[in-house]
C-alpha cells in the first residue's frame, strides 16, 4: 500500500511532534557532534570545550525545565518513536536531574582541571554520550530500548573509568568495569530475549496485560528467569549486593569526578528504569502472582545490599573506597522505597535522588580538592585538617551528616519519604489481609533504620580524623601547613552544602514535584487478595 498526502502528513507531523519531545536529547547529541567534529581543524585542537559543553547542557535543562512547566499538563503522557519511548513527567523528572547533575560535574572539571585541554573534546563527549544513554533509560518503554540505553550508558562509562591516561590503578579499574558490565549486558540480553520470545512482543504496556495471564495457572518458570535475568543486569548498573564487586575498585581508581559521576548518574538511570520497569508491571489489576514474586525479590536485595555496604565501608582507609561502599548502601535505601510496587515508593525514589546529587557530589568534590591540594586521597593524610583548611572540612561534614540523615539536612527528608512509604505500603497489605507482604515491608523498614544506625560509625570517623586528631606535622614538631582553598572551589562546596540545608528545610515543594513526577502510573491498587475477595463476593 502506497502511502497517501494525508498518511504522510500525519507521519511528518508526528516526526515533528516526538522530535519537540525529545529536544534535550537532541541538544546533548549536537553537543557531542559538535565537539567532535571541532577537533579535525588545527586552530581548535588545543581549545578547552569545558565552557562550551557546561552552557549546552545548561540549554537542555533549561527546555526540560520548559517541558516539565508546560500547559495543558502533560497527564498520562504518550509513546515516541514507534512506542519504542515514553514521554511522561517521569521522563521530564529525571532529565532534569541527569542534566543538572552533569552541568554540576562540568563544573566541577573546570574547578579542578580534570581534563586538560588536550583531552577535554573526548572527556566531555564521554560525559554527555553517557548522559544521553541514562535519559533514554529513564524513558525506556521497550525492552529492545532498555537494553540499547544501557549500553549507550555503559560503554562511555567505561572509558571514563580509565581515563587517567598512564595510572595502572585506573587501567585495571576500566578493565574490571568493561568485563563485568560485558558479562551483565549479556546476562540481561538473555533475559529480555526470553520474555521476548515468549511473549512476543517487548513493549513493557503490553506486557503488563500479557504476563499476569501467563502466571494464573502457577509459576511461569520462563517468565521468572527472564525477569531476575534483566534485574541481574539492573542490579550491575545499581551495584546491588552480590553485583556490586566492580564498584568500589573501579571509584578508587578512576578520577574523583568521574567517582562522583558514576555514583549518582549511573544509579538514578537505573533506579529510574527499574522504576519504570516494575511499575507499568504492576499497571494489571491481575498482578497477584508478579507481586508475590517482586515484593520479596526487591527487599531482599535492598536489604543485603544497604547492610554490606554500610558494613564493608568500616574498615575502608581510602575516602573513594569509603564513599564507593556509602555508595552501595544508598542504593540499598532507594530500592527499599521501590519494593513497595506503588507510585509513592517512586516519588520517595525521585526525592531522594535529587538530594542525594547534592550530598554525594559534593563529597566526591571535596575529595577532589583535598587530591589537588595534597596529592593524597588517603583518610590518614588528612588528620587534623581542619585547622588547615576549615572550609573543606566544615562542608564535608555537612555531606556526610546528610548522607547520615541527620536533620535539618536533605538527607533526612529524603530518608524519611522512603520509610513513610515502606510503612504505608506494608500498612495497607496488612489491612487488605496480606500479612506476608505487610510483614516484609515493615521489616524491610526496621532494617533500614538499623543500617541507618550502622552508617554513623563510619561516617563519624572520618570527621574525628579531620578534627580531632592532630595534624602529623605537629605530631612530629614540625608546624601544619596550611591549604588555602581558591575562592571558586569553596564558592562550589559552599553552595551544594546550602542546598542541603535549603531542601531539608523546605522539602515540600520537592516532595510536590515528586509526585508531579510519578502521575503517568497507576495509582495504588487493592491488594490481590482484596481484589481475589470482591470478585468472589461479586460472583452469583
Amino acid at each position: 500500500m502506497f502511502l497517501n498526502p494525508e498518511s504522510i502528513d500525519a507521519l511528518q507531523s508526528g516526526i515533528v511532534r516526538d522530535c519537540l519531545a525529545m529536544l534535550p536529547e537532541l541538544i546533548v547529541c549536537g553537543t557531542i557532534l559538535f565537539m567532535l567534529i571541532v577537533r579535525l581543524f588545527p586552530a581548535f585542537d588545543q581549545w578547552h570545550l569545558g565552557l562550551e559543553a557546561l552552557t549546552l547542557t545548561v540549554l537542555a535543562l533549561a527546555i526540560s525545565f520548559t517541558q516539565w512547566l508546560q500547559q495543558p499538563p502533560l497527564l498520562g503522557g504518550y509513546d515516541l518513536f514507534g512506542h519504542m519511548i515514553r514521554y511522561d513527567y517521569f521522563t521530564i523528572f529525571m532529565r532534569m536531574v541527569l542534566l543538572g547533575f552533569t552541568a554540576l560535574t562540568i563544573w566541577l572539571s573546570l574547578l579542578t582541571g580534570i581534563p586538560d585541554r588536550e583531552d577535554s573534546a573526548d572527556f566531555y563527549s564521554l560525559l554527555l554520550g553517557a548522559t544521553l544513554g541514562m535519559m533514554l533509560m529513564a524513558s525506556a518503554n521497550h525492552l529492545l530500548m532498555v537494553f540499547i540505553a544501557v549500553e549507550m550508558a555503559s560503554i562511555p562509562s567505561f572509558a571514563l573509568a580509565g581515563f587517567l591516561k598512564g595510572k595502572r590503578q585506573s587501567s585495571e579499574a576500566a578493565l574490571k568495569y568493561v568485563v563485568y558490565g560485558g558479562g551483565a549486558s549479556g546476562i540481561m540480553l538473555y533475559g529480555i530475549s526470553l520474555i521476548a520470545g515468549k511473549f512476543g512482543t517487548g513493549y513493557l504496556p503490553d506486557l503488563a496485560r500479557a504476563m499476569p495471564l501467563a502466571m494464573e495457572s502457577g509459576l511461569d518458570l520462563v517468565l521468572v528467569l527472564g525477569i531476575l535475568l534483566i534485574l541481574v543486569g539492573l542490579g550491575f548498573k545499581l551495584s546491588l549486593v552480590p553485583f556490586h564487586f566492580w564498584c568500589p575498585d573501579v571509584f578508587e581508581g578512576a578520577a574523583a569526578e568521574v567517582a562522583g559521576f558514576l555514583s549518582v548518574a549511573s544509579k538514578g538511570a537505573a533506579l529510574a528504569l527499574l522504576g519504570r520497569f516494575v511499575l507499568v508491571l504492576m499497571s494489571s489489576v491481575r498482578s497477584e502472582a508478579l507481586v508475590y514474586f517482586l515484593v520479596p525479590t526487591l527487599a531482599f536485595f535492598a536489604a543485603i545490599t544497604a547492610t554490606f555496604g554500610n558494613l564493608a565501608a568500616y574498615p575502608q582507609t581510602n575516602l573513594k573506597r569509603l564513599l564507593a561502599y556509602s555508595t552501595i548502601a544508598q542504593a540499598g535505601y532507594m530500592v527499599m522505597a521501590l519494593a513497595t510496587l506503588t507510585p509513592e515508593g517512586a516519588s520517595a525514589v525521585l526525592f531522594y535522588l535529587v538530594t542525594y546529587v547534592f550530598m554525594n557530589l559534593g563529597a566526591f568534590a571535596i575529595i577532589a580538592f583535598l587530591r589537588n591540594l595534597t596529592g593524597s586521597e588517603e583518610l590518614s593524610s588528612f588528620r587534623g585538617l581542619v585547622y588547615r583548611s576549615p572550609v573543606l572540612v566544615v562542608t564535608l561534614a555537612i555531606f556526610l551528616l546528610s548522607l547520615l540523615g541527620v536533620p535539618p539536612l536533605a538527607g533526612f527528608a529524603a530518608k524519611f519519604q522512603v520509610f513513610q512509604a515502606l510503612y504505608r505500603a506494608g500498612d495497607a497489605y496488612l489491612a487488605q489481609g496480606e500479612p506476608g507482604l505487610g510483614y516484609i515491608l515493615i521489616g524491610l523498614l526496621v532494617i533500614g533504620g538499623i543500617n541507618s544506625v550502622f552508617s554513623v560509625v563510619y561516617y563519624i570517623r572520618v570527621l574525628k580524623v579531620m578534627i580531632i586528631e592532630r595534624p602529623i606535622e605537629e605530631v612530629e614538631g614540625r608546624p601544619a601547613e596550611e591549604l588555602p582553598v581558591p575562592p571558586a572551589q569553596a564558592f562550589y562546596a559552599s553552595l551544594l552544602a546550602a542546598m542541603l540545608f535549603l531542601i531539608g528545610i523546605l522539602w515540600d515543594p520537592l516532595a510536590r514535584a515528586s509526585d508531579k513526577g510519578t502521575t503517568g502510573f497507576s495509582r495504588p491498587r487493592p491488594a490481590p487478595a482484596a481484589v481475589a475477595r470482591s470478585e468472589r463476593e461479586a460472583q452469583p
